[in-house]
Formats: C-alpha cells, structure tokens, sequence
C-alpha cells in the first residue's frame, strides 16, 4: 500500500510539472520559474507573466527530486544542480536551487528546432565565423539571449559543410547535434567530465578542430581556453556581457592585475571575433529577434587589446564595416530591413519526437534455426555414424548411437 502511494505521488508531481512545462511552451514562453508559496511564472517575450495558483513547498520538493533522478546527492551537497532531460516532449534545461523558502526549478524551454543562422533569424554573414580555420569567438550578451543557440547555429554549419572533429563541453547539453559531414564528441560536465578545467586538459590530447565551451566562469577555464586557440584549434565560448569591450574585459580582469598583460597578448593573438547579441521584441511578427554587434578582429582590433585601450572598439567597429565588424546600429537597419523571418512553432513536439540520444542499435542476429531435413540413413561403413537429421543436444546424439 505504501508503494502504491508513493507510486501515485510520484506520478501525481511529475504529471503537475508536465503540465505546467506544456502550458509554458504553449503560451510561447522560454522560461519556466517555480518557487515554493508563489505562482508559476512564465517569461514570454522576455516578459515575467505571473499565473495562478501558489505552490507548496512540499510540491516544489516532489518535482526538484524527481528532476533530479540519480542526481539527488549531488544536489544535496551542492544546493544547486544543473541538468538536462526532456518533459512533455520539450527538451528542457533545468536548474534545481535552495532558496529561503525552500527547494525551486528554473527551467529554460528549448525550442525542437535543428539550429541554424537562418532558423535564429541571424545575418547571414556569420557563416563566415563557421569557416575559420582557428582562432576564438566570443559570443556574448545576458543571460537569455540566446548565446547557446548562436553557437549550436554556427557548429551546425560546421556538421554541415566540413569534415571535421568537434568536440563540445556544455553543462548541460542543450543541443545534441547530429553527425553530418564531421565528426561529433559531445560531453557533459558532471556527467563525462568532472569540470570545464579537466575537459579542456583532455581534449588538448583528444585531436579536435573545433572546441565548444559552454561558459568560461573560472580564470583557469579562460586560460585553458585561450591555450586551445592559440595552439591552432577553432574555439567557441561564451561570455556574460552586454557590449564587445565589456565582454573582452570580463576576460582580461578575471586575471591577476600582474598577469593581465599577458592575458591581453594572448587574447590579442587568439581573438577573430566577439559577437555581442541581445534579443528584441518584434510585435509585428510575435517572435523575439537577435540584435548584434559584431566585431571581426583586424590589426586595430588587436592593438586595442594589446594596448589595453578597450574604449577605441566602438570607433574601431564603426571603421570596419569592410573586414566584416558590424555596429548594433547598422545591424538594427539591415533586421528593419529585412523581408522574410523564420517563425517556430509553439506546439510541442510531444514524446515521440525524442532527439536526445542517437537511435538505439539493431537487435542482435539470432542464428537461424536449422529446419530438419529427411534424408536416406546411409549404409554403415566403418566406424561412420549417419543421423537423419542434426539432434537438439549431445543426449539425442548418444540415444541414437545406442539404437545402431
């Protein structure tokens, strides 16, 4: 009986949280926000909407538990966990956290979508940024601006246009991509590596072309990363940041004022471009757009950071329209500009639709069975023995051994 309770509860806040990721993805939103003793709320359109109905933080519990699965442990530690699974069919990016009035989710709803420039409404001439040989690109912005998305779309035009070896670390994957003409290595940290740090040191001796780093949070991850570009691998990255100088300075002051120097060469040398993108609201369309700054490193570009003199960029971006840098003004006018978008669908996808993992393998081949066949029992010549037909097992053998 206790079982089958804790059967029927565990189905009861799995089928609430369902729920409520359904309703979610229906009214467009790319946000999920749970808390104990508040209403669900959905960010639609970049947009906090408030529902109805408080939860309990015995609810709240059930739901993050279940979330967590294996992981609970982790969580218990940590206070904090970061996983990816999918609900309701919807790939879904789960944060569970410890907060004052007890254990909530921050979901972030990701869109069944195969990522592409032009699927994310994007110039065009990124694609450009996909057919570097090397060198770091920096793909900035706030949180929930669609950086993760920038990337997958530029690694996708990779998977489709070259035969090369990609190796991402993500924490976790939001995007899994499918092999096209390259080779694909995806791995998770905390679940195939134990940090960004040890990822990195492993795929130095792993033999990539092309690095994925989810976010570079630490300085060691950040040194790490500008060791994989400047050692001739192509490197992307994110950082938190809402211009191109600001990004390249989180970088450089995340570093001992002693090693900055250094880090400003180093950061010089590896850089080929830092894209600065937000998202904006387009009512006439009902979707939300990137808006971008882009700045495509050239010899200006690179004396900037040498120098530390991070506030010439602006200039250095309105000045390079030719080598490809684009300032968010001159972005603004090509989008107001431009005739067609790509609008995704707000249906969910539904369980079937399952781009997680990749196929399962065939079932294994069985030896067929061997059908029986009449023949003539040959004459005795010897020591030979002729059977009739192949026995079932070494006691049918001797059964008919004795007969003769």
């Amino acid at each position: 009986m206790d079982g089958l309770a804790r059967l029927a509860g565990h189905d009861g806040v799995m089928s609430q949280l369902t729920s409520l990721v359904e309703a979610a993805y229906a009214a467009g939103a790319s946000d999920l926000h749970l808390e104990p003793g508040l209403p669900p709320a959905f960010r639609v359109d970049g947009r906090l909407q408030l529902q109805s109905g408080p939860l309990t933080p015995e609810t709240l519990r059930g739901m993050a538990r279940e979330a967590a699965g294996t992981s609970w442990e982790q969580f218990a530690e940590a206070r904090s966990l970061d996983l990816s699974r999918k609900l309701a069919g919807v790939r879904c990016r789960i944060n569970v956290l410890q907060s004052r009035r007890g254990l909530g989710l921050a979901i972030r709803l990701l869109r069944p979508t195969v990522a592409s420039l032009d699927a994310l409404n994007l110039h065009p001439s990124l694609k450009e940024l996909a057919a570097l040989p090397h060198g770091l690109v920096l793909v900035s912005g706030p949180t929930g601006s669609g950086k993760s998305s920038t990337i997958a779309a530029l690694v996708q035009e990779i998977n489709a246009t070259r035969t090369e070896h990609i190796l991402t670390l993500e924490q976790p994957v939001e995007y899994w991509m499918r092999p096209q003409r390259s080779f694909i290595r995806q791995r998770e940290v905390g679940r195939d590596t134990p940090s960004f740090e040890q990822g990195l040191l492993d795929a130095l001796r792993e033999d990539p072309d092309v690095i994925v780093v989810g976010e570079m949070r630490r300085p060691e991850t950040m040194r790490l990363t500008l060791d994989a570009a400047e050692t001739g691998h192509l490197v992307f990255t994110t950082v938190h940041a809402s211009t191109v100088a600001e990004a390249l300075h989180r970088v450089i002051a995340a570093f001992p004022a002693e090693a900055r120097d250094g880090v400003r060469a180093q950061l010089a040398g590896a850089i080929a471009a830092v894209v600065c993108q937000r998202l904006t609201y387009r009512p006439d369309l009902g979707i939300r757009v990137p808006e971008c700054a882009i700045l495509r490193a050239n010899d200006a570009a690179r004396g900037s950071i040498r120098q530390g003199t991070l506030t010439q960029l602006p200039t250095i971006l309105e000045t390079g329209a030719n080598h490809g840098s684009w300032t968010a003004d001159r972005y603004r006018r090509w989008l107001e500009g431009r005739a067609r978008f790509h609008v995704p669908s707000r249906r969910a996808p539904g369980p079937a639709a399952d781009d997680e993992l990749p196929p399962p393998p065939p079932p294994p081949v069985r030896p067929k069975t061997r059908t029986p066949v009449a023949t003539k029992p040959a004459p005795a010549s010897g020591n030979v023995f002729v059977l009739d037909e192949e026995p079932a097992d070494s006691a049918a053998i001797l059964s008919e051994l004795l007969k003769s």
